[in-house]
This record gives C-alpha cells, sequence and structure tokens, in this order.
C-alpha cells in the first residue's frame, strides 16, 4: 500500500503542477479577446485566428484543469444525503462513483476522441474559417485531458482505500486548505513583490 501512496502523491504532483499552469490560461484567453475587441472597434479589423485561439485556451483550461479539481476536490458534488453520513460511508460512495462512472466515461471518451486527433494530424486538418487555425493541437487536447483525469482518478482511489485502511488522512477533507482563486492571488501578490523588488534595485 505505501508503494500505490507512493505513486499516487507523483500523481498528485503532475496534476498540481499541470492544473497551476492551467490556470494562467485564463488571463492569457482575456487579453487575447481584449485586445481582438479593441482592434475590431479601434481599427475596423478582425481575425478568425484570435478568436479561434481563444477557444483553444478555454478548452485547454477545462480539459487540463479537470484532474487538478477532482485533486482538490472541489468538483460539484450534490450531497444532500451522503454529507450527513460517516468519512468511511463517503469514500465508499466515492469509490464507487470513481470506479462505475468517472473512469469508465473518462475511459471511453479518451479511447472515442484519440483517432479524431490522429485524423486531424495526418490530413493537416484546417479551420473553414478564413485565416483559422489548425485542427489537431485541438483535438489532442481531448484525450490528454481525460487521460490525465483517469491517472487522478487512480490517485483518488487509492488514497480513499488507505484511508479506509486507517493508513492515510480524510481525503474528503478540506479544513485549512485555500481555493484555487486565494492561491492564484497569493502567486500574483508574491510576483508583484518580487517585480517592485527587482525595480528598486536596478
Amino acid at each position: 500500500m505505501q508503494a500505490c501512496l507512493k505513486l499516487s502523491r507523483m500523481i498528485d504532483e503532475v496534476t498540481s503542477r499541470i492544473g497551476r499552469s492551467a490556470i494562467w490560461l485564463v488571463l492569457f484567453a482575456v487579453l487575447i479577446s481584449a485586445i481582438n475587441a479593441l482592434v475590431r472597434k479601434l481599427f475596423d479589423v478582425s481575425s478568425n485566428a484570435f478568436l479561434e485561439l481563444q477557444w483553444y485556451l478555454f478548452s485547454a483550461t477545462f480539459l487540463l484543469a479537470g484532474a487538478y479539481t477532482l485533486l482538490r476536490n472541489e468538483h460539484v458534488r450534490i450531497d444532500i444525503l451522503s454529507g450527513r453520513l460517516s468519512a468511511r460511508a463517503q469514500n465508499w460512495i466515492d469509490i464507487f462513483g470513481l470506479l462505475f462512472f468517472l473512469l469508465p466515461m473518462a475511459g471511453l471518451i479518451m479511447w472515442l476522441s484519440w483517432p479524431v486527433y490522429l485524423d486531424a494530424l495526418r490530413s493537416g486538418e484546417v479551420s473553414s474559417n478564413a485565416g483559422g487555425l489548425i485542427i489537431w493541437p485541438a483535438r489532442l487536447l481531448v484525450p490528454f485531458g481525460f487521460a490525465l483525469l483517469i491517472l487522478q482518478a487512480f490517485s483518488e482511489l487509492i488514497k480513499r482505500f488507505a484511508f479506509l485502511r486507517g493508513i492515510a488522512p480524510n481525503p474528503l477533507e478540506k479544513e485549512g486548505e485555500k481555493s484555487a482563486e486565494e492561491e492564484l492571488a497569493e502567486t500574483l501578490r508574491r510576483r508583484h513583490g518580487l517585480d517592485q523588488d527587482a525595480g528598486g534595485q536596478a
């Protein structure tokens, strides 16, 4: 079990790194959207490439951060009944959901989306819009994102079985954890402080 927990920690680390990076894609998408709108209003010039890049970035945000959301236990829950149950019962419910709903769904989508990506890559598929982007990077996001979700689901299963055996803390507890928004705000404050220090030294 200890080897499984070590594997779980490795998966969690990969998920965290990718998820925290994906957060920044929201900022890039907003900036591109704002610049595109300004250029269109001021110079009456529009770009389908910029519009599609926004869509790519939003897609990447959701697909790459899905596993991170699962890791942080921030996904939507309807726990009117399960919230009243014991911690062990809640973890058993999660195990059932992971095994019989999340993993089959994610595995099926990953399996079905892979040949779609390969077809787009081989054919050099390009958007039908004038000046549009190539399609295969967006197609690749789907199987990659769901592969990450599958890995994280296995990590969550390990943690729940470890809790049920009494050798790990309850993975459903979130006490003292910072929200994704709080983490982003803290990162921005830290970077802003570093920039100010560098400016002062210059």
